[in-house]
């Protein structure tokens, strides 16, 4: 017998064709995405390059690594953080880069290495930290560098006590023309 109405299931009703259209329907739109995602794998893995999307010119290495226009990337490291091996003064010294950081902190032991009496140094700044207020000293950083961005006679503070790095803050930073920040790395602009 040929039903010319709604056919009743339980407490729903269905016309006859319409669920088999929608089924059809949705295995079609599912296959044309599928192909879609295919497809733009495939051109990205197998077009030549002139056809491919850009890809960004940052290239996350284990130290900061000159860019185009003498810009430098510090990669994301993996706990998170990004850490600089820096020239100041002409040494080498770690930083954590911090941009909470008003200037540039350094430890007693940095600032001893780039040449600092941390002896005579007057330790009459207040200063708030992450590990609460301490005393600090100010110093001038006749020269910092990260890769190619240099800046000269950066205003730095040495912390006291309290302080188990040295942070690379915003007096060095702040002097750079531009600061960008991606998924996976710093990009510093001199």
């Amino acid at each position: 017998m040929l039903s010319k109405g709604p056919e009743r299931l339980g407490k729903r009703f269905y016309v006859h064709g319409q669920t088999a259209m929608l089924k059809s329907t949705l295995v079609m739109v599912g296959a044309v995405l599928a192909a879609a995602l295919v497809g733009s794998i495939l051109i990205e893995h197998l077009a030549p390059a002139s056809v491919r999307t850009p890809q960004p010119d940052v290239i996350a290495v284990v130290a900061a690594a000159p860019l185009a226009a003498h810009a430098t990337a510090v990669p994301k490291s993996a706990d998170g953080h990004f850490w600089v091996e820096a020239r100041a003064n002409d040494k080498a010294v770690k930083f954590l880069v911090d941009t909470g950081a008003s200037v540039v902190a350094l430890t007693p032991l940095d600032a001893q290495r780039l040449g600092f009496d941390i002896r005579t140094l007057d330790y009459s700044r207040a200063v708030n930290t992450a590990n609460g207020k301490t005393l600090a000293a100010e110093v001038t950083i006749h020269s910092l560098s990260v890769g190619e961005s240099r800046v000269n006679e950066v205003r730095a503070m040495v912390i006291r006590e309290g302080l188990d790095t040295s942070l690379l803050g915003m007096s060095y930073l702040g002097r750079l023309s531009r600061i960008e920040a991606t998924p996976s790395s710093l990009i510093l602009h001199p």
